[in-house]
């Protein structure tokens, strides 16, 4: 039998992303039942490209939420939950749970967009 390809992130990347958000969903701030969100998505069978996996376009998001992203995609995209192709994950900016916006590079690191209200 021929053994399935990992088609999502490594666990040093998740570390990265969990680090990141503080542990938290990005949409409703929540600390329980997490999952790691990918902002573009891998599509069936996952992505080939590179930056897939890539700490900037993934997001810690509790299960409620991953849900809600599919479900209300004009504000998920608005809010940079959610990135259509073929724009790149680390040129939209993403809202936190407090209102505070980042753009987001590869090795996790968040550049502050406009301070919350």
């Amino acid at each position: 039998m021929k053994a399935r390809r990992r088609t999502g992130p490594t666990d040093v990347v998740k570390t990265i992303v969990y680090d990141r958000d503080g542990g938290a969903c990005v949409r409703c701030g929540v600390r329980d039942g997490l999952t790691v969100h990918h902002r573009v998505n891998r599509g069936m069978g996952g992505a080939r490209e590179p930056w897939i996996n890539q700490a900037h376009n993934l997001l810690v998001a509790c299960t409620t939420c991953n849900s809600w992203f599919e479900d209300h995609p004009r504000e998920s995209y608005e809010a940079g939950w959610k990135v259509r192709r073929p724009e790149l994950p680390g040129e939209v900016r993403v809202r936190y749970a407090d209102g505070s916006e980042y753009l987001l590079d590869p090795d996790g690191v968040r550049t502050t967009m406009v301070a919350p209200r």
